[in-house]
């Protein structure tokens, strides 16, 4: 179950994409069905979860390396769980009446979507290494969703802001990781918590918790890197209300509170924490009272908010915890229905600045209603949620550790808070809905639509009842989350409003006083609407980057300014050096002792100087670029016949078909190339590059040489042989290691190349040509009849279909009848020209590719099914009244998506190369 609740956000992504036709209510619909769904399944899960069950399951993956597939569903997981899929359903309802008809409501969802699957498997995940893999993803996902409206600068700045920052956060961590799993023996989490006093004790420990740290306060905005979050507000607001409030920056302190038993506990950990958390808790919430945009003085609340909870979680006693794990539930509730009212606002009255709102409470009355007890609960005050987090808070800061200097300060840090965050929380109220204005609006304000208003009056509802009846509605998620952290080692409490007349009583009073008094003070005594408060680090990261820039640029202009030629130059001298240290020092004698040469028939050594023969004539004529290539053709042909010869005959298929094509594209692409390459420009350099080249050659044949003369039983080939029919149920073993044994470089490859054609069809579209210039296509048509190149095409489909049937047991497989079937479209191109292959298949090569790249990831996750590892081959043995015995592989699914990805991403080559002039003078014809 836990396998299709992961699994339902990442379906319903993929649905929508496969739905282009589909209107923006039924996308809608399709995206709110992924959390609708599972919170169905969670809710299935709820009784024993509360009655103190983990739920898992557990797929190895790779077991040498300890990373499996394992989910688990333990309290803190099934509260964030909840958290991602209530809050989701509620941005799904929320942003279809928030997105304009401009915008594309099937990316946004699919965005959306895999975001919310991302962000699932870092709750669920009880593999670390596997949670540092869905980390990654929510910052991908994320970088698409603040990155949405790339047609503005300001979102592409806080996309890639967000991505380096969390991203250089997420490399740490996983350095972090690893060195948790060496001491602790495993990635499994479970075995990792059970571990915490040998991390502790370890030396590697600093190391651990500085780099894990940096995972976290990367993600969840910590000071000095809290300036990334500010930025992001160019999202969309939907995507800010759920980013902000239930899963990205959240992401840091889930983590903060996961791992939390087994790094806690130390005065090292105490102190950084904790200071990180208070300069953060201040820092954000100063920033947040001079901020003119609505979605800004929500965005460093955030911040402040946060620092608040990883203080909590810093000062590690149980009651701390509690109060940061109850902090978490409040803030996702009031923030993000602030950020959807601050939305409902912009959308309804064409702006977010502060200074040209005032007095909208009579223009939209229940906005305001809902965004005031929403900002009230975010200043804690009574009755609503964030009071009582707050007064825990307090008390928690009351009783902090010794020395009592530091006590001292950490309670004065939580006076200050609570007065900061009451003056940012009236400054929301009194400038946007009370007071004088408007001033200037772009439109008049008015309501939103009244489901627009519905997920705010859901998530307010919940701030007025945890606040009224905390023991009733929050205490039992409260404890079922606690007891997901600290296990055994939680505490008895309970929740109430009145705990009678105490110190955090008196603090939270003061707090309430002192706010008011300093946000009117601000008003009456400084220019409260003049000033804007930056902080340093977006400066300093925009200077970085355009150091960085500068940087590149001088280092390509020394390395890779002649062109290609020199590129090719360093990366073989790299090569060379790299791939001779093994061979140094102890390992000198490495290929020594090597048996001698075989015997070869005198067909190879017919092939041998053919091949020798073609080589040298390519380095002879390579200044005329046509000769070359068909020298080079040549050479291609005569290494295709050396793997017949070697009993390679996959092989040889394979780079038969592959020299067909690409010789073929390489002599169109000659048509924007000069008859004439470049020659070296003095004698030295030409015996350079001859002797680099000489020495890699020889490099390369002695390697080539040493695994040829090896015997059968110390080859890896023997091995494979021996396995490839019992494990992997084919007889072919060359298909048997892509689809299975090496199944996951495959897919790495099959990517590599969707992605080459995707740059290729990219740079082709909108290359501007002259008009003088020769662009690819058959220059003048080939009286040869049209009706040759229409049977040559079912017959070649024919044997494209045969050869990938029997690719698992005979010579064959996906992607060599990928490549067969591209060839008759090649040939049928080069005598009728690009309309044809146009008209020859109706479906879009773009979409092809992603599709054979989602059967292929299709293919691994289908051997789950069987229980085998991700890319392993299942087999089913089917008995059917007709038919009878049909055997059936799940890497029949993978070679499929290779299959598809081959072929699609040759013909989009193809039709592209052959479509450049004429959309390049209907563009020019448009300019």
């Amino acid at each position: 179950m836990l396998n299709l609740l992961l699994a339902l956000p990442f379906a319903a992504a993929l649905a929508i994409a496969l739905a282009p036709g589909a209107s923006r209510r039924t996308t809608a619909w399709m995206a709110a069905a992924a959390p609708l769904l599972g919170l169905a399944l969670l809710a299935g899960h709820t009784p024993g979860v509360m009655d103190g069950q983990v739920p898992g399951s557990s797929v190895e993956w790779l077991p040498q390396a300890g990373l499996a597939l394992s989910l688990r569903l333990d309290g803190l997981a099934w509260m964030f769980a909840g958290l991602v899929l209530g809050i989701g359903a509620l941005i799904v309802l929320y942003a279809y009446y928030y997105l304009s008809e401009e915008d594309s409501a099937r990316r946004f969802f699919g965005y959306l979507l895999l975001f919310m699957g991302a962000m699932l498997g870092v709750v669920l995940a009880g593999n670390l290494l596997l949670m540092v893999v869905f980390w990654e993803l929510t910052s991908i996902s994320s970088f698409l969703l603040i990155g949405f409206w790339n047609h503005r600068q300001d979102a592409r700045q806080g996309a890639r802001m967000a991505l380096t920052i969390t991203g250089m956060g997420g490399l740490a961590l996983l350095g972090g990781v690893l060195l948790i799993g060496r001491v602790a023996g495993s990635y499994e989490l479970d075995v990792v918590l059970a571990s915490g006093d040998a991390i502790r004790a370890s030396a590697q420990y600093p190391a651990i918790l500085a780099l894990v740290l940096a995972g976290v306060f990367t993600k969840s905005a910590q000071f000095p890197l809290h300036f990334w979050l500010p930025q992001a507000m160019a999202a969309p607001t939907p995507v800010s209300a759920y980013l902000h409030s239930a899963t990205m920056v959240k992401a840091g302190v889930f983590l903060l509170a996961r791992l939390h038993p087994a790094l806690a506990g130390t005065d090292l950990f105490f102190y950084v924490v904790t200071t990180i958390g208070a300069i953060t808790l201040l820092v954000g919430a100063w920033y947040a009272i001079f901020q003119h945009d609505l979605k800004g003085l929500l965005a460093y609340s955030t911040i402040s908010h946060l620092g608040l909870i990883t203080l909590l979680f810093g000062l590690s006693t149980p009651m701390a915890v509690v109060a940061g794990v109850f902090h978490i539930l409040n803030h996702a509730t009031f923030k993000a229905s602030l950020f959807m009212a601050a939305g409902i606002i912009d959308h309804e009255c064409g702006t977010r600045d502060l200074r040209r709102m005032g007095n909208l409470r009579r223009y939209m009355p229940y906005t305001a209603a809902l965004a005031i007890v929403a900002s009230l609960a975010m200043a804690g005050i009574p009755l609503l949620n964030g009071f009582l987090s707050k007064e825990m808070f307090f008390a928690e800061a009351l009783e902090a550790g010794d020395p009592s200097g530091f006590r001292i300060a950490i309670s004065i840090a939580a006076l200050l808070y609570g007065v900061f965050g009451v003056a940012y929380s009236l400054r929301f109220v009194h400038d946007a809905f009370l007071g004088r204005g408007p001033r200037g609006l772009p439109v008049e304000p008015h309501e939103p639509p009244v489901w627009m208003q519905v997920p705010v009056a859901i998530l307010v509802a919940l701030c007025l009842a945890v606040g009224i009846l905390p023991g009733l509605t929050v205490e039992p998620v409260l404890k079922t989350a606690v007891s997901g952290v600290l296990g055994p080692a939680a505490p008895d409490f309970s929740l109430a409003v009145w705990h009678g007349w105490n110190l955090p009583l008196a603090m939270s009073i003061a707090g309430v006083v002192g706010g008011l008094l300093f946000y009117f003070a601000l008003r009456r005594l400084f220019a409260l609407h003049d000033a804007m408060l930056r902080t340093w680090g977006r400066h300093l990261f925009h200077l970085n980057v355009e150091k960085l820039f500068n940087a590149a640029w001088r280092y390509t202009g020394r390395v890779a300014a002649g062109g290609i030629r020199r590129s090719l130059f360093w990366m073989i001298v790299v090569v060379l050096v790299v791939g001779a240290m093994p061979f140094l020092g102890e390992q000198a004698t490495l290929l020594a002792g090597l048996p001698g040469p075989r015997p070869m028939p005198p067909l190879g050594w017919l092939l041998w100087a053919v091949l020798v023969g073609a080589t040298l004539a390519t380095v002879a004529w390579h200044g005329k670029r046509l000769t070359a290539l068909i020298v080079i053709g040549a050479t291609g042909l005569m290494v295709s016949a050396a793997f017949a010869m070697l009993s390679a005959p996959d092989l040889a298929l394979t780079q038969l078909l592959v020299e067909m094509v690409t010789i073929a594209m390489m002599m169109m692409a000659l048509n924007y190339l000069p008859k004439q390459s470049k020659q070296a420009r003095t004698p030295f350099r030409r015996w350079r590059d001859a002797l680099i080249s000489v020495v890699a050659g020889a490099g390369c044949a002695g390697l080539a040489y040493a695994m040829l003369v090896r015997e059968p039983d110390q080859a890896l080939s023997a091995e494979l042989l021996a396995r490839s029919l019992p494990e992997a149920y084919g007889a072919n073993v060359v298909n048997v290691i892509l689809v299975d044994f090496r199944g996951f470089d495959t897919f790495g490859e099959i990517t590599v190349f969707a992605v080459a054609a995707l740059v290729v069809h990219a740079m082709l579209r909108w290359a501007r040509l002259r008009p003088d210039e020769v662009i690819p296509g058959p220059p003048v048509q080939l009286p040869i009849p049209a009706d040759l190149t229409q049977l040559l095409f079912p017959l070649a489909l024919t044997v494209s279909i045969y050869l990938f049937l029997r690719g698992h047991n005979a010579p064959g497989g996906g992607f060599i009848a990928g490549l067969t079937i591209a060839v008759p479209v090649l040939i049928k191109y080069v005598l009728q020209g690009a309309r044809a292959v146009e008209s020859t298949f109706g479906f879009d090569y773009v979409r092809g590719i992603s599709l054979g790249l989602a059967l292929a990831a299709a293919g691994g996750l289908g051997s789950l099914l069987f229980g085998l590892p991700f890319l392993a081959s299942g087999h089913l043995d089917l008995e059917l009244p007709v038919i009878g015995h049909l055997p059936l592989a799940s890497a029949l699914v993978f070679d499929t998506g290779v299959y598809v990805v081959v072929f699609a991403g040759a013909l989009l080559i193809l039709s592209t190369m052959g479509t450049v002039r004429r959309r390049t003078l209907e563009a020019e014809a448009m300019d």
